[in-house]
């Protein structure tokens, strides 16, 4: 199993890799924005740029003198005069002209010829001439493909950059929050492992103070012992939570058997309140990959919460299955329930629900052990008629069912 601060490390190399990849995106699009915006407004100036040459060539200009890389030609009594210039193949567009003869409407073109790209217009001209003008645009398409070039080099390089700089922009801002976190972990743990010994001290001494006195004046005592328990249970909290990996790596476990071990361990409590323990499973071994002590903690805080929620003379059950590849366990329970909208804040961190006289991490230690093991945990209830918790993780292999073990299915503890 990975330790807490391995996979503390691990979490903060994700969260600087993240940053990183955020910044350099922000960049990089950054970059990609402003580079299509010039290359949108560049190439809209060649093409108005064109666009107002195609036209004074239709009206002024004159065969064999045109501008370069423009062509000009005038059909004029039948006749189309070309000039003394060499014309590109396939010019002039004789069906061009007819069409704007016969019709008078002006008529652009694109036309891909030669290696290259042609911008043409035909349009009616004066004293009943027809002229058609062409302009070739290699020039412009190759200042545009120049440009393409010089933004997917920035693009590349400006990427590079932001690389680097979200690298260094990650270490300045998540150093000092993992910096915090691992004070805070490390405080966590050293106050919990002090306070141990002195609470373990104070709860003994209540005992035997207790035991001293006659039954009438316990009273008193008995509270101060259940007081200095609680806080005993406040404090293993505080450490399994400083403790506890992101990531659980480990071996087979019984969850049956952890189930079993769970009911014996609150047997003697609940007997105190006269509270019926029933333990139901497949008589079989549920095998789960994970770790065993993580399983048995969150198993024995569900069975807790659920005797601390049953009144007197009550009934919770435990029972494990296994079904669609998952093993579940569900602990029932006929106490006070809760509302249908509480259910996911039962899992939040110090959350206290009505009635609950402590702030505690327990059920939110749950959540993270069942989570770690690749599960989940659910909980349905409804006020004054009990709560169901129900614990699924993947089963990984199941041992063969003897003859003995059928013969074994359910299990009742009475108390």
């Amino acid at each position: 199993m990975r330790s807490w601060a391995e996979a503390e490390r691990a979490e903060v190399r994700r969260a600087r890799l993240r940053v990183s990849v955020l910044v350099g995106l922000a960049i990089t699009l950054m970059i990609a924005f402003v580079g299509a915006i010039a290359y949108v407004v560049i190439a809209h100036a060649q093409e108005t740029q064109v666009s107002r040459e195609l036209r004074y060539n239709a009206l002024y200009g004159v065969p064999g003198i045109a501008p370069r890389c423009a062509w000009v030609f005038v059909l004029e009594d039948g006749v189309l005069h070309e000039g003394d210039l060499q014309v590109p193949g396939g010019f002039p567009l004789r069906d061009d002209i007819d069409a704007v003869h016969s019709s008078g409407t002006a008529l652009p073109r694109d036309v891909t010829a030669n290696g290259t790209q042609y911008r043409v217009l035909t349009a009616p001209g004066a004293d009943g001439t027809t002229v058609q003008a062409v302009f070739d645009m290699r020039y412009q398409l190759a200042d545009r493909a120049h440009l393409l070039q010089a933004l997917v080099i920035a693009l590349v390089c400006g990427l590079l950059v932001a690389a680097l700089i979200g690298l260094g922009i990650s270490r300045r801002t998540v150093g000092p929050l993992a910096e915090a976190l691992a004070r805070q972990r490390r405080f966590v743990t050293d106050a919990s492992h002090e306070l141990r010994t002195p609470i373990a001290r104070a709860y003994l001494r209540a005992q035997l103070l207790a035991s001293h006195l006659p039954a009438d004046q316990r009273t008193d005592l008995d509270a101060l012992a259940r007081s200095i328990r609680g806080l005993a249970d406040v404090v293993d909290d505080l450490l399994a939570s400083a403790q506890l990996p992101q990531r659980l790596d480990g071996r087979p476990v019984d969850l049956a058997d952890v189930a079993e071990a769970a009911v014996v361990g609150e047997t003697e409590r609940a007997a105190e309140r006269r509270i019926t323990l029933a333990l139901d499973h497949p008589g079989h071994p549920v095998v789960v990959h994970g770790i065993e002590t993580g399983l048995r903690r969150a198993v024995d805080e569900l069975l807790a919460n659920a005797v601390r929620h049953t009144p007197e003379g009550g009934r919770i059950s435990v029972a494990v299955r296994v079904g669609g590849g998952m093993a579940e366990l569900v602990v029932s329970d006929d106490g006070e329930g809760f509302e249908a909208g509480e259910a996911e804040r039962l899992f939040a961190r110090f959350h206290r629900g009505a009635g609950e006289g402590r702030f505690g991490l327990g059920l939110a230690l749950v959540r993270e052990i069942v989570t770690g093991h690749g599960g989940t945990v659910e909980a349905v209830g409804r006020p004054g008629l009990g709560a169901r918790f129900t614990l699924r993780i993947p089963v990984v292999g199941q041992v063969g069912v003897t003859a003995g073990q059928q013969s074994g299915g359910s299990v009742a503890a009475v108390v």
